[in-house]
């Protein structure tokens, strides 16, 4: 057994302690969703953060809607929805102020809550880490990970700072950051494609709430002298970020009168009080390999991306979801750990059309030369002035990976979340059906046998059939999609079923009663019968 420490050193080591089932190191949004996703299942988990403390300063301030779609599973997003800015539009500047581009945001998305949050990231962190614990989640701060060693049937971290010990883990999940240790020690090598851009990030708190009202909440400006964005980080904070020519020009812009210098045009000292500057590198990185043996990467410790679609913390999110519900089978018993290699072929192809549209985004608006910006400004306000829409950014499901074998119309895809009844409660289909696995059906058109309903039942998937029928009183199984969002969904994929995974991707479709029982037990096999504690 070899030990790497991440200095070059190899050295052997003998486990001395306790098992935990999974280590999650890095103690950020990522590696907070990803333990206690894992801690709510009943798994034994520890979390292990370099800091001495949760880290209190913004960092990301958006997340989508398939990101509270996870939170309000993690039982947090109605408590953040007062902290939260909800964004209806995103525009895209001039240097002169006119508007070249502007991206419209539904107030309800496909996951059932509004597409675009902006946040502040530490009421995120503090409802998260209150979740974790409340799930289990063993969490140590002042504990930075300096060496692993896989043993095959575990992996043995040595762990320093006030305390320093070991932990032994039969699975590790790597969320600490573009930084990571883990990865580095590991010998993983990253894919660069090219885009890197400095740039200065000044976070301010509002000393009036009024001042809020009187800010862009979500801007760039194509500025050549200076690419500038503009967010809102909800209601009480906003973010400006510039971009610098280098970042040797750090140490001097810092400085807070040159930061108010850039400011000011939007913002007073009587409005708000600057409370952190920080530079970026903005990269496009991804690793070559998501899992070494018992290691996984999630988050930025596998994939790095520009801002500018406010992706970076979403794709992580989708990792941890993606990753829970496999490795809560695998410790189970239920599925061969080999499950676990589909996570990057599944994910992978997600995190590349990210990065490639944010390049293509960030470039466009980061043009420096004057002449080139010029053009761009004059194609782009001809577009507005024929009334061309920008195209809509959409992202690819699931290509391969744990899907049914059969391919057809919604297999792959982010399945949609409306409004249903079940006769006493009326609210989003996960809160009233619950979590985990479903098999959605079409009551009007299709019934399971009995054998099938049971099997289904045994593994934990969750029946979910959907009527239309709203009379006071009527007698009918399932649940009221009081919306029509499901059944509309359904019939545009030309199926009378679907199957969901646990992480809300469709595992595949069925068109009558015989392909919907051969799907209903595909979806059991494939999952391994989820844990019911899972479904929690």
């Amino acid at each position: 057994m070899i030990e790497s420490a991440g200095d070059g050193a190899q050295r052997s080591s003998t486990p001395d302690s306790e098992t935990v089932d999974v280590a999650v190191v890095g103690y950020g949004p990522v590696g907070m969703a990803t333990a206690a996703l894992l801690g709510a299942a009943g798994h034994h988990v520890v979390a292990l953060e370099r800091y001495a403390g949760l880290y209190n300063l913004p960092r990301a301030a958006i997340f989508d809607d398939e990101t509270m779609r996870t939170l309000a599973r993690l039982g947090v997003a109605q408590e953040l929805v007062p902290t939260l800015h909800v964004q209806r539009n995103y525009e895209w500047r001039n240097a002169a102020g006119e508007l070249l581009i502007e991206h419209d945001f539904a107030e309800t998305g496909r996951s059932g809550w509004a597409e675009w949050y902006m946040m502040y990231q530490p009421e995120l962190e503090d409802a998260l880490d209150r979740r974790a614990r409340e799930a289990g989640v063993d969490v140590r701060f002042d504990s930075p990970v300096t060496g692993l060693a896989d043993h095959g049937d575990h992996v043995e971290l040595r762990v320093g700072g006030r305390e320093p010990h070991r932990v032994r883990a039969r699975w590790v999940i790597a969320c600490d950051g573009g930084n990571s240790f883990v990865r580095s020690a590991l010998g993983l090598a990253m894919e660069d494609y090219g885009f890197s851009e400095p740039w200065m990030v000044c976070d301010f708190r509002f000393r009036d709430a009024a001042a809020a009202h009187t800010v862009p909440t979500a801007r760039q400006v194509g500025d050549p002298a200076g690419p500038t964005s503009i967010i809102s980080l909800g209601p009480a904070h906003h973010r400006f970020s510039y971009m610098l020519d280098s970042v040797e020009d750090f140490d001097v812009e810092r400085d807070p009168e040159k930061v108010w210098a850039r400011t000011t045009r939007w913002l007073s000292r009587d409005d708000a009080e600057l409370i952190r500057v920080a530079t970026y590198t903005f990269r496009s990185l991804v690793t070559d390999r998501w899992r070494v043996g018992r290691v996984l990467l999630a988050g930025d410790a596998a994939h790095q991306m520009p801002p500018f679609l406010g992706q970076g913390m979403c794709s992580g999110i989708r990792d941890a979801q993606n990753i829970a519900f496999k490795l809560d089978a695998v410790l189970r018993g239920r599925l061969a750990d080999d499950v676990l290699d589909t996570y990057q072929q599944e994910r992978e192809p997600h995190v590349r059309a990210v990065i490639e549209k944010g390049i293509e985004l960030g470039r466009q608006q980061t043009v420096r030369d004057p002449e080139r910006a010029a053009e761009r400004d004059r194609v782009l306000l001809g577009r507005r002035a024929a009334n061309q829409k920008p195209d809509t950014i959409r992202f690819p499901g699931l290509l391969d990976g744990l899907l049914a074998t059969a391919s057809g119309p919604g297999r792959g895809e982010l399945a949609v979340q409306g409004v249903v009844d079940d006769g006493t409660v009326r609210d989003r289909l996960d809160q009233v059906a619950g979590h985990g696995a479903h098999l959605l059906l079409d009551a009007r058109s299709v019934t399971l046998d009995e054998d099938t309903a049971a099997t289904l039942a045994a593994a934990g998937v969750r029946v979910v059939a959907l009527h239309t029928d709203p009379r006071p009183g009527a007698v009918v199984d399932g649940l009221l999609d009081t919306d029509g969002t499901h059944l509309a969904w359904l019939a545009s994929l030309g199926a009378v079923a679907a199957a969901v995974r646990p992480d809300f991707y469709v595992f595949g479709t069925a068109t009558d009663a015989d392909t919907t029982d051969a799907l209903a037990r595909e979806l059991v096999a494939a999952l391994g019968a989820p844990s019911p504690a899972l479904q929690h």
